[in-house]
């Protein structure tokens, strides 16, 4: 999402509305990024909280209004894995969400293969990516940003994670049919 650079300018120099109208404009964006990774909405409305508290305190250290919607969301992300590590859960996401996203196959009974469990058993690195492209249709460059990766690396993340996450479900649907 771009936002007016002039309204950005603005917010830096202290106007308190210009920064409010960012917020706006970014608010349903900021909600889902955050309940992806906090689960509920209690707690994904408290990173939000406090990721714009620390953004707005910032504000003047944000040296190119252009990328202020790749800081905000960078400020939102480290504010979730801050709650959750703090809270040392599990890199949670809406499931719903990353089926319809993410190819997948069905058993004969239709029922879906647990995208979440085996998305669960990536690597951290490889998680965040496949969600911030999957499921926020966030661009390469976009993620390496918000990661503070280099672009060569979020593309082997996400190969890598697609290629893991393939596996997972494989073997998850193995063990189903076994059962079943």
């Amino acid at each position: 999402m771009k936002h007016d650079t002039h309204t950005v300018k603005q917010a830096i120099n202290g106007n308190t509305e210009a920064f409010e109208a960012l917020l706006y404009a970014s608010e349903e964006k900021l909600y889902y990024t955050a309940l992806s990774y906090m689960k509920n909405k209690e707690d994904a409305l408290d990173a939000i909280q406090e990721a714009t508290c620390k953004a707005y305190l910032s504000l003047k250290q944000l040296k190119k209004p252009e990328f202020f919607s790749t800081w905000l969301f960078r400020i939102l992300i480290c504010e979730c894995y801050r709650l959750l590590k703090h809270k040392q859960r599990v890199l949670p996401y809406e499931e719903s969400e990353l089926i319809k996203r993410l190819p997948h196959k069905q058993t004969e009974k239709n029922d879906t293969v647990d995208i979440s469990g085996a998305l669960s058993q990536l690597n951290y690195f490889y998680q965040t990516a496949i969600i911030l492209y999957y499921y926020h249709d966030l661009s390469i460059k976009q993620i390496a940003e918000v990661m503070d990766k280099p672009v060569g690396t979020i593309k082997t993340y996400l190969y890598r994670g697609k290629k893991q996450l393939k596996q997972e479900l494989e073997r998850r649907e193995g063990l189903y049919e076994r059962y079943v």
